[in-house]
Order: structure tokens, then C-alpha cells, then sequence
């Protein structure tokens, strides 16, 4: 038992060091994965974006019996080489290179926030699966565009919502879901808050980087230190909205994953936040936004901790990355009968991925669920930046009765990018 313990922190060690090279061959026992299907049976995946967090992704895929990890793309050269030379694939200056092979099943998407949709889109058009890091688009029209592509071509998407695979999250959504805390009244959503700052002095790229690539569909803007790392990628409005959709994501996903309050018709967003007008950040911060949905729940959205909050006529249920809470705490006691509602179980969200892919069926953290909670973030930075209220009607997907708003649910992209369904 130890033996494979130790070969398979070896390898993880000597990716996140780039200095041990491992066979892109290697079978998964030889990792430590007891049970790892045959290098013929598993699923072979591409990863774009392989920085802080695609990284991290990596490692979690290397330990995935079901599968192969054989490609790299990434803008910057050293972070792309040294990568694939650790797992001894192939590397790709150019994503599109990456969605060219054939042998590629699926595709890993960790990229910054604005290539998200587009790398999404191109890897569906090249017939591949995707799992995609949150937030989803840049944009409203580009969650929709998104969910319908992966729905009609039948592909697998997973959005990376971790805490859907985590069971203490489960459990909650499904209190509530089961309505073990009474009628639902009210949903309370917390999640970290941005920040001011960033260097706005222009200065020449770092050799290393192709700033071209990266910037893709974004407009174009001089280099800066702040400009391509965190938090900078995160709460720069060219490549995101901050942490409104960046974390909030998190917590917002869960509240879909426990009520379909956002799908009962109309809802109307009113808040207020603060835009920074010195330094590089320019993304919504310390918001509070007030959410009215169509059968009288009240759902409010504000910085802080990270939890979504289900307040019942019998109780409530505070569910957060860390653990769960309730009141009383009796429901923590509950357990589900055969009529009760029973969510995905997911032992890991990257092997429900590669499960999912290989039994043709949807992922724990599907892209419709993916679109409801973005356009939740989306309708929030909306209503701050125009100051008044914003009503969206989920059954005509549309925006009512303000045409600026409207307008917002879409950005130009710059040549020669284009959304490819």
C-alpha cells in the first residue's frame, strides 16, 4: 500500500516542480489508482489554462482513474513546457492546435474568465466534451449560447462548482429540496468580496508571455504588472465581473441546486455597489443587491464569508464550503426516505466528469445549471453599474422593458474572435 502512495505523490510533486518526468502511458495503478480502467478505456483530456488553478485541476485529473491527461495549452511558454514535459505530453502555444487532435476526448478549461465561452464553444464545435472553471461567460448572451450548443450536440459539460461533490452540500439542497425546512421564504447568499488596486504603468510583456493570445477576444490594452495575474484577471471588467460571479458562483450554484425559485418566472434585481476609479480593478465591489422572485421569495446577495442560506416557515439551513448549519438543529438529524429528493451523488467532480462522459450521461454540475446561476451574477452587476431595477424573465430569457440593460447582456469581442456554435 505504500509503495503506490509514494509513486503516486512522486509524480504529483514533480508536476507542481516541473522536474520529474513521467511517461504519458503510465497506468493508473502505477499511480496508486487501485481499480484504474485501461489506458484504452480512458478518457484522454486536453487542459487549457494550466496556471494556479488549472494546475491544480491537473493534479486532480492525474489521479483520476479514468483518465489520461496528454495535452497542455497555455499562453505562457515556460508554464505550458514545463508542464507537459511533468506529465510528458504535448504542449500548444495555440489552443486550437489542442482541439485539433483527434485522440482528445475532453477538454479542461481554466483559462481566464473571458476565454471561458469561446475556447468552450470551439471545443464543442471540435466534438468535445468540457469541463469549464466558473464563472461561465463574460456575458448573458454567452451562458445562453453556451447551454444550448453542449445541450444540442449531446456533449458532457461539468462546471466547476466543486461543492456539488461534497456531501455535507448535497444533503442540505436536499433538506430544502424535500422541504424538511418548511415552505422556503427567503435565500440569503454571502461570498468574498473584490478589492481596489492594481498597477496601471505600462510596460513591455515578459518575454515568456504571449500577450496577444491572451488578451484574445478582449480589447486590447497596454501590458501592465497587474494586467494577466490574480487578482487582476478576476476584477478587471474587460475579462471579468469580480467576485459577483468569480466566488459567488459558488454559493449561488448551491442555491439552484437546492430551489428552483429563479425559474418560477420574472425576478427583479436592486442594488447597490462601488466601481474603483483609481487603479486597474474596475469590477463591482462591497454590493448589496436585493433579488424579488416571482412566488414572493426574497433572495439578497452581499460580501462576506461564503454560504447560502434557506430560511423556511419550519427552519433553516445555512450550507457553506466548510459545513452546514441548521435550525433547528434536529434537521441535521433527518434521514431521507425513499420519497424524499435524492441528488447526484459525486465521489470527486472530476471522476463524475469522466464517468459522465464514459455512461453518456449529465454531469453532476450540468451547463443549464451553470447559465441559471451566471445570469444570476450577470442581473446583479447589471442592476449596480445602470443604479435602478432590472426584471428577467427566465421563460423568455430576456431581459424586460429596459432597453440599456438589454444591451448589456452582450459585449463586442475583438477580430478575428468570434462565439462559434
Amino acid at each position: 500500500m505504500k509503495g503506490p502512495q509514494i509513486q503516486r505523490r512522486s509524480l504529483l510533486q514533480g508536476l507542481a516542480a516541473s522536474t520529474l518526468v513521467v511517461p504519458h502511458w503510465v497506468s493508473g495503478r502505477a499511480l496508486g489508482l487501485e481499480g484504474a480502467a485501461p489506458a484504452s478505456e480512458r478518457v484522454l483530456t486536453g487542459h487549457i489554462g494550466v496556471g494556479g488553478r488549472g494546475s491544480d485541476l491537473l493534479r486532480g485529473f492525474l489521479t483520476n482513474p479514468g483518465a489520461q491527461p496528454v495535452a497542455v495549452a497555455d499562453a505562457y511558454h515556460d508554464r505550458r513546457e514545463a508542464t507537459a514535459a511533468a506529465i510528458q505530453g504535448k504542449a500548444y502555444a495555440d489552443f486550437r492546435d489542442l482541439l485539433a487532435r483527434d485522440d482528445i476526448d475532453a477538454v479542461v478549461i481554466a483559462t481566464p474568465d473571458h476565454w471561458h465561452v469561446p475556447i468552450a464553444l470551439m471545443a464543442a464545435k471540435a466534438g468535445k466534451h468540457a469541463y469549464v472553471e466558473k464563472p461561465l461567460g463574460l456575458t448573458i448572451e454567452q451562458d445562453l449560447i453556451c447551454r444550448n450548443v453542449f445541450q444540442e450536440k449531446k456533449l458532457v459539460f461539468q462546471y466547476g462548482t466543486q461543492q456539488r461533490s461534497s456531501a455535507h452540500c448535497r444533503f442540505g439542497c436536499e433538506l430544502v429540496r424535500s422541504g424538511k425546512i418548511g415552505e422556503l421564504k427567503r435565500i440569503e447568499v454571502i461570498a468574498p468580496d473584490g478589492g481596489a488596486g492594481g498597477v496601471t504603468d505600462p510596460t513591455d510583456p515578459p518575454p515568456n508571455l504571449d500577450y496577444e493570445m491572451w488578451i484574445g477576444p478582449a480589447p486590447m490594452k497596454p501590458y501592465t504588472p497587474s494586467r494577466c495575474v490574480t487578482p487582476g484577471t478576476y476584477w478587471i471588467y474587460d475579462y471579468a465581473i469580480g467576485f459577483l460571479a468569480g466566488w459567488g458562483a459558488h454559493p449561488l450554484d448551491i442555491m439552484v441546486w437546492g430551489c428552483d425559485a429563479d425559474l418560477a418566472g420574472p425576478m427583479t434585481f436592486k442594488g447597490s455597489g462601488e466601481i474603483p476609479t483609481e487603479g486597474l480593478y474596475d469590477t463591482v465591489i462591497h454590493w448589496d443587491v436585493t433579488v424579488h422572485m416571482a412566488n414572493g421569495i426574497e433572495m439578497t446577495f452581499k460580501p462576506g464569508s461564503d454560504s447560502t442560506k434557506f430560511i423556511g416557515t419550519e427552519g433553516w439551513v445555512d450550507v457553506r464550503r466548510a459545513g452546514i448549519s441548521a435550525d433547528p438543529k434536529s434537521l441535521l438529524d433527518i434521514r431521507l426516505g425513499p420519497n424524499d429528493v435524492h441528488l447526484t451523488v459525486s465521489p470527486r467532480h472530476d471522476i463524475n466528469f469522466t464517468e459522465s462522459i464514459k455512461a453518456g450521461k449529465e454531469a453532476i454540475a450540468p451547463v443549464a445549471d451553470a447559465a441559471r446561476s451566471d445570469i444570476i451574477s450577470q442581473m446583479c452587476d447589471i442592476a449596480i453599474r445602470l443604479g435602478r431595477e432590472v426584471t428577467w424573465d427566465p421563460q423568455k430569457e430576456e431581459i424586460v422593458n429596459d432597453a440599456e440593460a438589454s444591451a448589456m447582456m452582450r459585449r463586442p469581442m475583438r477580430e478575428p474572435w468570434r462565439l462559434e456554435a
